[in-house]
């Protein structure tokens, strides 16, 4: 920590210090830091795995933040002179709506800068220790303290999920019916085009899961997605999602449309009648088109130049697939990441179309607060930056795992139907973590 000497009281710097370290499992690593809040980020398709504790900054705010201030907070703090720095967090899926409400700990939209990163590329592994003056003029006992209580563990035992005890639907399969009837009514009086319609499935443990555990046995089974974990003092909000919000590299920005579901077969032959059936299906397709338009007209707004996919894939996952659409852009001079945060989210993948009439019915209809459920999660930085949608997502509240869901209805969909593919995807999860319990509607 010899780096507090050499600066001059007052003076605004970022400054990193970096140790190669042996390897050791980041998520080992994270678990056995019980002192300090912990955070976690893989890309989906990332080699590089980041394990994080503790608090060098934090932005945060309990009410739809101010756009502009907060880009300028944003700004300032990362261009400051030295390292480069990355802010991970997120948002509340409507900041609009009773967003002084507690979720759970977690505020309306927060961002942290760690005190200490575990960054884990291959076998190469480095720890790495994040100072922020003149803020952290001052405190370098402080800071050595928690260096020293760092832990290096040698053994992990990842499947020590307990059982759980029982079960809770919201909605009851009766109440999702009545919503999914509102909704057929409003598609046919032509109110609506889309709505996703969520459900939150409860478990109840004896005892308290360890986040990190569950965490790491969702992450071997789900490759191929963003793997993340935000602690709060009353929580963790845990999940693999499939979908990226959007990429940015320089003024290069990559966005992606995912909407529409199959689950995997359970042969080759299955497998296979799964994709043709999801690539055929006019249902879906029309479902991923209004996801793939909407982006289209977004990145049209803010890029100079706008590649699409005109023509659906399959996005296949070791638990399901969806359709898929890429779309590219270089942005415009002056177009920032909080901007196209505004602008992208919610797509019609996780809210409906038109935007403002599908959000006052998700309102209206859901009986449970989204929270940081199918919000935006991931990371800010000088020249990047990464959000996916949080989905395949989970919080964790003492004795309580409640995981979250959601299926995309349009005109033609059947309640039976979308309650079954909801339970597949809950299923999925639940599976891969041996908490599957049957289901009653």
């Amino acid at each position: 920590m010899h780096h507090f000497g050499l600066l001059e009281p007052g003076v605004a710097r970022l400054v990193r210090i970096e140790i190669p370290i042996p390897y050791v499992d980041p998520l080992r690593w994270l678990n056995a830091q019980k002192h300090l809040e912990r955070l976690y980020w893989r890309g989906r398709h990332a080699d590089e795995r980041v394990a994080m504790c503790g608090i060098a900054k934090v932005l945060s705010g309990d009410t739809r933040p101010d756009y502009v201030l907060l880009e300028k907070e944003i700004d300032d703090f990362l261009e400051r002179p030295g390292a480069d720095f990355r802010l991970y967090g997120g948002m509340r899926f409507d900041l609009s709506h009773d967003t002084d409400r507690d979720w759970f700990g977690f505020p309306a939209w927060r961002f942290v800068l760690p005190r200490f990163e575990l960054h884990c590329r291959g076998e190469r592994t480095q720890l790495c220790c994040n100072l922020v003056f003149p803020e952290d003029q001052g405190l370098a006992q402080i800071i050595l303290d928690q260096a020293d209580e760092l832990v290096f563990p040698h053994q992990f035992s990842p499947n020590t999920v307990p059982i759980p005890t029982a079960r809770v639907e919201i909605p009851s399969f009766e109440g999702w019916k009545s919503q999914v009837g509102w909704s057929i009514d409003a598609f046919k009086r032509e109110v609506l085009q889309k709505v996703v319609l969520a459900r939150r499935v409860d478990f109840s443990f004896a005892e308290e899961p360890e986040p990190v555990e569950l965490l790491n046995v969702l992450q071997e089974a789900t490759p191929n997605c963003f793997h993340f974990l935000f602690e709060s003092e009353e929580g963790a909000f845990l999940g693999a999602s499939p979908e990226r919000l959007f990429f940015r590299r320089g003024r290069e920005v990559i966005s992606e449309a995912v909407a529409g579901t199959r689950p995997r077969g359970d042969t080759k032959d299955d497998d296979q009648a799964y994709c043709e059936s999801l690539l055929a299906s006019e249902k879906d397709q029309r479902e991923h088109a209004f996801v793939r338009n909407r982006i289209r007209n977004v990145l049209q707004e803010v890029c100079r130049t706008v590649e699409v996919d005109e023509v659906a894939s399959e996005m296949r996952l070791a638990q399901g697939r969806h359709l898929y659409s890429r779309l590219s852009g270089t942005l415009e001079k002056g177009i920032t990441d909080l901007h196209l945060l505004k602008l992208l989210h919610p797509t019609p993948a996780v809210c409906g179309e038109p935007t403002d009439v599908a959000l006052h019915a998700i309102n209206s209809l859901e009986d449970f607060d989204r929270g940081w459920y199918a919000g935006p999660v991931g990371w800010l930085g000088r020249d990047s930056a990464e959000f996916a949608v949080a989905l395949r997502c989970g919080v964790l509240h003492k004795k309580t795992l409640s995981l979250f869901s959601g299926a995309g209805l349009v005109n033609g969909s059947d309640p039976g139907s979308e309650w079954l593919e909801i339970e597949q995807k809950i299923t999925d999860f639940t599976k891969i973590l041996g908490l599957a319990l049957k289901s009653t509607k």
